[in-house]
């Protein structure tokens, strides 16, 4: 019996460690510019999850994910910087995350009191407030132009180019190879982190907090205080995703943390599915990926203008922001429960879907049912 449940253990963990090496092993065959698509879908996929678990499983509204993605990048960049502490890079990482957590802490307090439509307001206004810092602190942002990324160090090891080159295999590994691999560790930590979260106590509560907040309040739950928790929890993922951000940008400014940043995460999580790691995963990777695959093939496209053309048509950028604002609305529409439902729908099918039969064979013995037994032994004389 115990052997027969390791190979069922081996059999339901068989597909995440085929997609773990798989992903383990595409540095040495893709080139830079595929592996700084994985990078930027790592890193949104790590936000998404943390929003995801805000918005989809806590059921509160937040528009103001940009600001903890800029708490986390800006704050690695002036702690492990100059001008700044110049602390060591591993630490400033880690201190600005601890950094997000604490600016979402700040804000907990009004996470704990309103909800709905207002929240989403009330976190609107952290955007605005946190793009006007990063335009006049320029002793700490850089204003407008931004500040250039320190790289990150790990016992001697630099996620950047090096000098000599790092030759692996045959394959000259530079900083995209390194930094995916640093990414799937963030990544690993994130979705291991964010299931265990939602298959544990938190995650029933925070559910039954969605589902009913006077339910939940009659069950045990501290309202007050999963609300913000679930908002710190929620900003502590976002500035470890800002800080993958800033080292796989190599600079940060102040204008990619706006408003439609936010929207973007808004609609990762609604295209993937709300409440679920795999379906924010998904829904990242095709929100971040889209833009950038339909650049690189403009020239290909129809309808699409390649970039810095200026004759008027639809630039990628845009382009895309249709084709997943589409998508939302098809969703909405069909599929309420995002990807992560419909690939779950898929597999249920297939796991119950009966046996393919061929035509019968001629010199087999028909087969019969113990109702029409009882019918030839009722009628024999």
């Amino acid at each position: 019996m115990s052997d027969l449940r390791e190979a069922n253990g081996l059999l339901r963990r068989g597909p995440l460690l085929l997609s773990a090496l798989l992903l383990c092993a595409l540095p040495f065959y893709l080139d830079a510019f595929w592996l700084r698509i994985g990078l930027f879908s790592m890193a949104a996929a790590i936000g998404a999850v943390g929003l995801g678990l805000l918005s989809g499983t806590a059921g509160q509204l937040s528009l103001g994910h940009a600001f903890f993605l800029a708490v986390g990048a800006y704050g690695y960049v002036w702690l492990a910087g100059e001008p700044g502490p110049g602390l060591p890079p591993a630490l400033a990482a880690v201190l600005a995350v601890l950094l997000a957590g604490a600016a979402g802490g700040l804000f907990s307090p009004v996470a704990a009191r309103v909800k709905g439509i207002y929240l989403g307001v009330a976190t609107l206004a952290l955007v605005f407030l946190g793009h006007h810092v990063l335009l006049t602190a320029d002793s700490v942002t850089g204003g407008f132009n931004g500040r250039s990324v320190p790289p990150l160090e790990l016992g001697g090891f630099t996620f950047a180019e090096s000098d000599p080159e790092l030759t692996v295999l045959g394959v000259p590994f530079g900083s995209e190879e390194r930094l995916w691999y640093l990414g799937l560790a963030l990544f690993a930590v994130t979705w291991f982190t964010a299931r265990g979260l939602l298959r544990g106590r938190p995650g029933r509560a925070l559910a039954a907090l969605r589902d009913s907040e006077t339910a939940a309040s009659v069950m045990g739950v501290h309202v007050a205080g999963y609300r913000s928790a679930a908002f710190v929890v929620s900003s502590m993922y976002a500035g470890l995703a800002g800080v993958l951000l800033a080292l796989s940008f190599r600079r940060v400014v102040p204008d990619y943390f706006s408003l439609a940043l936010s929207v973007d995460y808004l609609a990762m999580i609604v295209i993937g599915g709300l409440g679920s790691v795999a379906g924010a995963t998904a829904g990242a990777v095709f929100v971040t990926a889209l833009p950038l695959l339909m650049t690189r093939y403009a020239d290909q496209l129809p309808l699409v203008a390649t970039p810095g053309s200026g004759d008027g048509s639809i630039g990628p950028t845009e382009a895309a922001r249709y084709l997943y604002g589409a998508a939302i609305v098809v969703i909405l529409l069909f599929a309420p429960d995002g990807l992560h439902g419909l690939a779950r729908r898929a597999r249920a099918r297939l796991r119950h879907r009966p046996p393919v039969t061929g035509p019968p064979d001629p010199g087999a013995t028909p087969r019969t049912t113990p109702a029409t037994t009882a019918r030839a032994e009722e009628h024999t004389p």
